[in-house]
């Protein structure tokens, strides 16, 4: 397994380690809820160095990922992070990601652990197959990756520097660091307020001391704390945030996930833009009147937590499966995300989810499931 840059840090603060896409990561420091609990009332440090990171760089560069992503690219401005799509010829979602322009020439694009190495093959195979100027260079080994997540955590970094409290949300700066460059974007994936931290693997200790200078994170009411891919699951399940190999996945069509925002069919309109790879497939399931199925976000009112797999039941008639599920920390109750058939995706629709023992009653609920005030 790959080992984290980070890894003696977790060591230190008695972390509990789990394989997860290859790497050795910590799943929990303590207790799952309290560090859920944690970085919704204060601050937590992820370490999400297992994330993949490849520059795209060279005269066709935007050009490539044009026709890789489903989101205009041509629009984008210096500095900006945008969430997307990657999909297959059929419209299937290969994985999403966020892309970082540093300038027309040069882009990052963080893709998840698990998707990396097919993702670079796809890459290079959109690449060749269009003669693109282009270089994709993986640089996941070199770097290091950290996520602050949290109500105070801006606060916390004003304290050193200035510039990072005042970037607006989904746009990053590239600070020195002595002589080493690091990244520092404004998003997240917990629904909370917080930046994500690029950097090389030989400034991660300098980094963490820099950042951590005031924080004493053994101490019970300290403001940042260590948070593992445990509380990082129901954080996102309640911002109503999609994982890979749950709510997405190549089998499953990009316009059934609701994220619309993150697909943009017209943008070969523009002479800037480019088909994408799926659009035309995209486009076949929207003119026939759409995917069969919805993602929509359901709540219960037991103590029973709906898992995936699940069957999700309109009376004696199976009509969607449950993609995740968990016992809500924030609101109390269980929540999950199923895949209903479209026309029981209303908000308010009474359903029921299939436990093998018993079937719980379940509400479509409106996504996020919390949203931060």
């Amino acid at each position: 397994m790959q080992e984290s840059p980070l890894k003696k840090f977790h060591q230190q603060h008695n972390a509990q380690f789990v394989e997860f896409a290859g790497w050795e990561m910590p799943i929990r420091y303590g207790s799952i809820v309290e560090e859920h609990r944690q970085v919704r009332e204060s601050g937590g440090l992820f370490d999400v160095s297992h994330m993949g990171r490849v520059k795209v760089s060279g005269r066709h560069a935007r050009r490539l990922l044009e026709v890789l992503c489903t989101r205009k690219i041509y629009d984008m401005q210096d500095g900006q992070c945008r969430y997307t799509l990657v999909c297959n010829e059929q419209g299937g979602v290969k994985d999403d990601v966020i892309v970082m322009r540093h300038d027309d020439d040069e882009y990052t694009v963080v893709v998840n652990a698990s998707n990396r190495e097919k993702l670079l093959d796809h890459f290079e195979r959109v690449r060749a197959a269009n003669d693109f100027a282009a270089k994709i260079d993986d640089q996941t080994m070199k770097t290091a990756m950290v996520a602050l997540q949290g109500p105070k955590v801006m606060e916390m970094i004003g304290k050193f520097s200035q510039e990072i409290p005042t970037l607006k949300r989904y746009r990053f700066t590239v600070k020195n660091l002595l002589i080493l460059k690091v990244v520092v974007s404004r998003t997240g994936y917990t629904g909370e307020d917080g930046v994500e931290v690029i950097l090389p693997t030989s400034a991660v200790d300098m980094a963490l001391k820099l950042l951590l200078k005031d924080v004493k994170m053994n101490e019970p009411d300290a403001a940042i704390k260590p948070a593992g891919l445990g509380a990082r699951d129901t954080l996102r399940l309640e911002a109503g945030m999609p994982l890979y190999g749950h709510e997405l996945g190549e089998e499953i069509d990009a316009l059934s996930t609701g994220l619309d925002f993150a697909i943009s069919l017209d943008k070969d309109q523009d002479e800037r833009g480019a088909v994408f790879v799926g659009q035309e497939a995209l486009k076949k399931i929207r003119d026939n009147g759409g995917p069969a199925r919805r993602l929509v976000g359901l709540t219960l009112d037991d103590k029973r937590t709906p898992r995936q797999g699940m069957v999700v039941r309109q009376g004696d008639r199976e009509i969607g499966i449950v993609t995740s599920g968990c016992m809500s920390p924030t609101l109390g109750h269980p929540i999950a995300m199923a895949y209903v058939d479209r026309d029981l995706a209303e908000v308010g629709t009474e359903l029921g989810v299939d436990t093998g023992r018993a079937t719980l009653t379940a509400k479509v609920a409106p996504m996020p499931f919390y949203k931060r005030g």
